[in-house]
């Protein structure tokens, strides 16, 4: 599945994998108690929290930016044939809804000349490589992949202590095939495109700001994954690396997103995914655009 959003001289496609209720809000965000949960349940439902199994509605997506110079994808979802045990609805997946996507958006693999992850996490790298006669070999044959070299470094290191599935199949292998770049987390790919470090969630995690001077919109990634997370910043989830930094990025990130009202296309809010944030008390609220 896809939708097409037109963003100044730029076209965004979402490129949907998997929309379901995914967690238990409480065991996701340790933060969260059962009394605020209710006391915000009134607007979270349907959209953004299931009634009927109590779970977070997330989706999981790519965007697909079209700039004057280039075509870049940002994030690469699950894949396919990937070995993820721990998650059922991951594991060893082999439907081509990501692939549909792409296409129904007017595209092929060999169309997209940059891949971006906003960090190494599994629901971001997974579409990075397919399973070749046994080997993993780049998905995108003409893309270069820019990784964070912050990042990419601290995933490695915990990589050679405690083996991690999607950086052995989704990321390494793009570093062997001699196709990716490491960057910063300030990084400019082009006039309409460029990086802005919002640490927290992963040591090196970034957001995506798009057009010129980077107002038109911003592609936020992992640093907020529900609406929840707007109304009180301070609620991290479970496996941010460090909480407390992810908290000061977030509430840092949506307040200035408030005062610009600058679109924000977001990694795991339900659809339509992408919101404008307005103040609400302390916190922030969620408008869908």
């Amino acid at each position: 599945m896809s939708t097409t959003l037109t963003i100044g001289e730029l076209t965004v496609h979402r490129i949907i994998e998997q929309e379901f209720p995914f967690t238990d809000p409480l065991e996701f965000i340790p933060g969260l108690t059962r009394e605020v949960l209710e006391e915000n349940r009134n607007w979270m439902e349907p959209a953004a929290l299931d009634p009927a199994t109590g779970k977070l509605v997330f989706c999981f997506q790519s965007y697909v930016v079209r700039t004057p110079h280039h075509t870049i994808l940002v994030d690469s979802c699950v894949g396919n044939d990937k070995d993820r045990a721990p998650r059922s609805f991951w594991h060893m997946k082999k439907d081509d809804t990501w692939m549909r996507g792409l296409n129904a958006a007017g595209l092929t693999v060999a169309d997209i000349d940059y891949v971006m992850c906003t960090h190494l996490h599994v629901d971001h790298v997974g579409w990075n490589t397919r399973l070749d006669n046994g080997r993993w070999v780049p998905t995108f044959p003409n893309a270069r992949y820019l990784f964070s070299a912050r990042e990419y470094e601290y995933w490695t290191d915990q990589h050679a202590k405690t083996p991690i599935a999607c950086i052995a199949d989704s990321v390494i292998p793009i570093v062997e095939a001699k196709r990716a770049d490491f960057v910063t987390s300030d990084h400019a790919l082009d006039d309409h495109v460029r990086l802005l470090p919002t640490p927290g969630h992963t040591p090196d995690h970034f957001a995506v700001l798009l057009g010129r001077g980077g107002k038109d919109a911003i592609l936020t990634g992992d640093l907020i994954h529900s609406p929840i997370q707007a109304r009180y910043p301070e609620l991290s989830m479970r496996v941010d690396t460090d909480p407390k930094q992810a908290a000061l990025t977030r509430r840092s990130f949506l307040s200035n997103a408030c005062e610009s009202g600058t679109l924000c296309c977001t990694a795991h809010f339900p659809s339509p995914s992408s919101v404008r944030f307005t103040a609400w008390g302390d916190g922030f609220r969620c408008q869908p655009a």
